[in-house]
């Protein structure tokens, strides 16, 4: 099991909740890495979801124990990705074509829900239909709001931006529309002055 208790936070900072079956004609999953564990038992609470599921699986470093696992539960269309974004077509393509009623179940890594919440919130589908559920890893996708670039899986505060440099404290606060937590530079009244790198939630 690698569910992770998330401290009390911000009001922005998201609430990761457990993945429930919704009767529904089509579902949609979408899990990285260790969110496959949350889909598998979601299919024990509910086998008959999977019929009308199509799941899109990103296994990342640590997942690709899982796609045998999911395979076996035969959903209607089953999808492995390289990456989110080589996946990112194929997930546009199914909101696009999505009926009303559509259940979206998403599972893993802050970042990917994050970024699916998104896309599914930009095609129509209604926040009250979406689902999620965190496993895995805690690092963080952090935005910095001086260069707007992106670090992907953030795990220690602070840390330097990998596009322009700055060293950066990790906030809580999230930005939905970039899918991102906003990072801000530490040092930027008192340059040089960074205190050691620690690790999150450690």
């Amino acid at each position: 099991m690698s569910k992770f208790q998330f401290p009390e936070s911000i009001t922005s900072r998201p609430v990761w909740g457990t993945l429930e079956p919704r009767t529904a004609k089509s579902h949609l999953m979408v899990a990285d890495a260790e969110g496959a564990e949350a889909l598998l038992d979601l299919a024990r609470a509910d086998g008959g979801l999977m019929q009308a599921a199509e799941i899109i699986y990103i296994p990342r470093d640590t997942g690709e124990s899982f796609v045998t696992q999911l395979a076996r539960l035969d959903a209607r269309q089953f999808y492995v990705g390289p990456s989110y974004e080589a996946a990112v077509p194929r997930l546009r393509r199914t909101l696009s074509d999505a009926h009303m009623g559509l259940q979206v179940y998403l599972s893993g890594t802050e970042g990917l829900m994050g970024q699916v919440m998104r896309e599914a919130t930009d095609a129509g589908i209604p926040h009250t239909a979406i689902q999620t559920e965190h496993r895995g890893s805690v690092a963080r996708r952090m935005q910095c709001v001086h260069c707007k670039g992106i670090t992907e899986d953030v795990i220690t505060d602070p840390f330097v931006c990998s596009h322009c440099g700055l060293n950066l404290f990790v906030r809580d606060h999230f930005s939905r529309r970039m899918a991102a937590y906003q990072a801000v530079c530490i040092d930027a009244e008192d340059p040089g002055n960074v205190p050691e790198p620690v690790r999150l939630y450690s």
